[in-house]
């Protein structure tokens, strides 16, 4: 195992090659061969990124072009970035991070993700370039513009939606491709890749399993935000899609804290004395850690009982300890499958000594992505059919693959909570031939 310090100095040094050779875990899924999805080794020798200079300051936006009265010339077009083929130079890879400001730890952690990535899977002649974007939109157009000024090919990143509709100027403009962490769909497409996991597709993927064993009528207990905004209309849709309905919803604010009022507001059937069975069969909750700890004992408590109303959620679950609370055993929700991304975290854990976020798996897919594409037999290839490719990739969250959209489609699995853990009761695809069985 490489120790923390060991990873961090090969990130920055100059000139030092490393030795060895390792399987990368992200590879191109053959339609004629699924089963080979994860088998088929690289050939890898990682190599070093140049030193980076210190982050400027986030400067401000910069107005585009004003309009002119008068005809002038055409200016010169800016180059466009084409992936070296080999022998002809290093493949650089931009990776926007914030690695400063209040969302630095989070940095840290993707950052180290992707590091473990470098040296599971890097080739020949491929430099990581960190970027810092200090979290805020400014930040990551300064480090865009700093990345294609370091003759980026590709730029992994940003974390957050902003941040990305900041960046994504610039990458266009040179046609480079952004392949981002967010889930915010409104700034994905034209050259935009978003890798997150998207709510909606969890939603449509534990509804439909749902659907499958004869529940048709799901309450939903949502929060009064724009993430429960996208859950609902997914859930609305979901169930009308597999023949069932949503019959009651109940909004929240969820920064109040005070959760036993919608519980009450949800239990509010059988009449003005109480009593009788729920109409309803599920009860969509979108919700994770603490608040969820809260919110599932109550519905218990108010005649919602999961022994007979089925408990749904969101990858917002997987959360050690969950089956620890009664009320939640049972439950099913719609993620990665667990025991793929379980001996990432653990790998991570050991090496750096602390437990990453879950997030943390999608910049080492990224990175992962990036070396597949760079170790393409051609030559380099980060243009839209390479990274649109229909037969997928497959990764530490199992298969994905960018649509026309831009936006991640991925094979989750069902996952049911256990009092001792979690168990996959709906498998993930390992193609995409299997993603509407």
């Amino acid at each position: 195992m490489v120790p923390p310090a060991r990873v961090a100095l090969w990130l920055i040094a100059v000139a030092v090659m490393a030795t060895g050779c390792a399987t990368p875990t992200l590879d191109r899924i053959d339609p004629a061969r699924p089963e080979a999805a994860a088998a088929a080794p690289l050939p890898v020798a990682p190599t070093p990124p140049a030193p980076e200079p210190e982050p400027s300051p986030p400067a401000e936006p910069r107005p585009g072009p004003a309009p002119t009265a008068l005809p002038s010339p055409e200016p010169e077009p800016e180059p466009v970035l084409r992936p070296p083929k080999d022998g002809d130079g290093p493949v650089r890879v931009a990776l926007l991070l914030p690695l400063s400001g209040g969302n630095a730890g989070i940095g840290r952690d993707l950052l180290d993700a992707a590091q473990l990535a470098l040296f599971d899977a890097a080739p020949t002649r491929f430099e990581l370039a960190p970027r810092d974007t200090g979290g805020t939109p400014e930040g990551a157009r300064e480090a865009a513009e700093s990345a294609l000024q370091g003759g980026a090919h590709i730029i992994l990143g940003p974390l957050f939606g902003t941040s990305v509709r900041a960046a994504a100027g610039a990458a266009r403009a040179r046609g480079v491709p952004i392949v981002a962490f967010s889930t915010d769909r409104a700034v994905a497409g034209n050259g935009v890749y978003l890798l997150g996991i998207m709510p909606d597709q969890q939603v449509e993927r534990a509804i439909a399993f749902a659907a499958r064993r004869g529940l048709g009528r799901f309450a939903a207990l949502v929060p009064a935000d724009a993430y429960g905004d996208t859950v609902l209309e997914a859930l609305e849709r979901a169930s009308g899609r597999h023949g069932g309905a949503v019959v009651r919803i109940v909004r929240y604010a969820p920064q109040a804290g005070e959760w036993r009022e919608p519980v009450l507001r949800l239990a509010a059937f059988g009449g003005p004395g109480g009593g009788g069975a729920p109409p309803f069969d599920a009860v969509f909750i979108p919700q994770g850690g603490a608040a969820l700890r809260r919110i599932a004992p109550l519905l218990a408590y108010h005649d919602i009982d999961p022994g007979e109303v089925r408990f749904i959620g969101t990858s917002l679950w997987e959360e050690p300890g969950l089956g620890r609370e009664p009320s939640l055993v049972g439950g099913w929700f719609a993620a990665p499958s667990p025991a793929e991304s379980a001996a990432f975290l653990a790998r991570f854990a050991e090496t750096y000594g602390r437990r990453p976020p879950r997030i943390a798996t999608l910049a080492y897919d990224a990175v992962a992505l990036a070396t597949a594409l760079a170790g393409a037999p051609g030559g380099a290839d980060f243009s839209p059919a390479a990274l649109a490719d229909p037969s997928g990739f497959a990764g530490v969250d199992g298969v994905f693959r960018f649509g026309p959209d831009g936006i991640a489609e991925r094979g989750l699995a069902v996952v049911e909570v256990e009092a001792d853990g979690l168990r996959v009761i709906g498998p993930a695809p390992r193609t995409f031939e299997r993603l509407t069985n």
